[in-house]
């Protein structure tokens, strides 16, 4: 039977109108009359339909009254009506991610990257405290007023020390096709990574205005979230950095080992890093000054003849093992000046022929006195003081 308006709950929490309903119970907007605020009351459907709804909705108020998070729904209080469990929340003033998709279609790349931070960080708190969603999904993302994002609805939720949950007690995956990983496709228990698969789900539907993978029946989605690659969301219009691109598609890896973790996915998003912005330089270290060491001079290429007047390049005479290439005169002028191999080589020559000279002209001198016509070999004879003719001695 349904519950009419304005309905009193435990003495306290008075149920004015539908704001949304469920497989396992329907929310109301309800007024606290005890502490004079509005909240959130949900109410579990008739317990005969599902014979694990009673323990599932025990659990989504345990779950989630021990996580104490911003971006997480509160939970205030528990208890049970008329044979009826309830569970009053707080109230989030705004609509759902499902709502907003359907009323305002894709969203901008700073609006998703708010949202995928946010929402991050909320799993990231739940996963800590040993929780695991389990059914992250555009219905259970919540915008308040101001734009901030909670994420509500643990009613399936698992703690990760409980060996089952992967399964209902009637043998069906729990969660939903469209957002579901591939580990728990194939029948596996929800894990941390589990959650950020299908958060990485959410982020490609709010940005391309689908989800990752549709078909005409729910195991065909599961089909594909095992083998087939998600279109990178920039071939379907979405305008958003190569950056972002690469890491919303690192969170749809197939392996759970391959993803990031829902912490590192909150800072990835919040620092702003999904822009592309290159990373900061490291300081610059000091450069040594090098200890000068000989270099050797190579030679110096003599440039290639061209047309025009000829050019006398002098090379240098200090550079090691150069060896000076010797001039050719320009043919005009044959006589060239004497080298210094000239001058070096010629000066024994030049004494020679100084010395050879002065031989001969004593030679000469020597000769005329000897043959002089005024001078004779024969002896004079001596003065007697007689005249006369001189007779031969007998």
């Amino acid at each position: 039977m349904r519950m009419k308006q304005q309905v009193l709950i435990a003495g306290r929490y008075q149920l004015n109108t539908t704001i949304g309903r469920g497989a396992m119970g329907e929310v109301w907007r309800a007024y606290d009359q005890m502490l004079g605020r509005p909240v959130a009351v949900k109410v579990l459907l008739d317990r005969n339909a599902d014979p694990t709804a009673d323990s599932r909705f025990r659990l989504e108020a345990q779950t989630a009254g021990r996580l104490h998070h911003p971006h997480v729904v509160g939970v205030l209080d528990f208890g049970e009506h008329e044979g009826r469990l309830f569970l009053v929340m707080e109230l989030v003033e705004g609509s759902s991610l499902a709502r907003v998709l359907a009323d305002d279609g894709p969203l901008p790349a700073e609006q998703v990257a708010a949202i995928a931070a946010q929402a991050a960080a909320g799993l990231a708190v739940a996963h800590e405290q040993g929780i695991v969603h389990r059914d992250i999904k555009p219905g259970n993302l919540l915008l308040d007023a101001g734009g901030t994002l909670k994420i509500g609805d643990f009613g399936i939720a698992r703690f990760m020390d409980d060996p089952s949950g992967a399964l209902t007690a009637t043998g069906q995956i729990v969660g939903t096709s469209l957002y579901i990983a591939p580990e728990r496709a194939l029948g596996k228990p929800a894990g941390p990574a589990s959650d950020v698969y299908s958060l990485g789900c959410v982020l490609y539907q709010l940005l391309t205005g689908r989800p990752p993978f549709r078909a005409d029946s729910p195991i065909a989605i599961l089909h594909q979230h095992l083998d087939a690659t998600p279109v990178p969301p920039r071939e379907l219009g979405a305008a958003l950095p190569p950056a972002f691109e690469n890491y919303l598609l690192g969170l749809l890896a197939k392996r759970p080992e391959d993803r990031p973790t829902a912490r590192q996915a909150a800072d990835w998003f919040a620092t702003g890093a999904w822009r592309g912005r290159p990373e900061p330089l490291p300081a610059a270290a000091p450069i040594p000054v090098p200890t000068p060491t000989p270099v050797p001079v190579p030679e110096l290429p003599i440039p290639p003849r061209m047309e025009g007047p000829a050019t006398t390049y002098k090379l240098p005479s200090a550079l090691p093992g150069h060896r000076a290439a010797r001039q050719r005169p320009a043919s005009g002028n044959r006589r060239a000046q004497p080298s210094l191999r000239t001058f070096v080589t010629g000066r024994p020559r030049a004494v020679g022929l100084i010395a050879a000279a002065l031989l001969f002209l004593t030679a000469m001198y020597v000769g005329m006195s000897v043959f002089s016509p005024d001078s004779s070999s024969a002896e004079t004879p001596q003065d007697t003081g007689r005249s006369g003719p001189v007779s031969p001695t007998p």
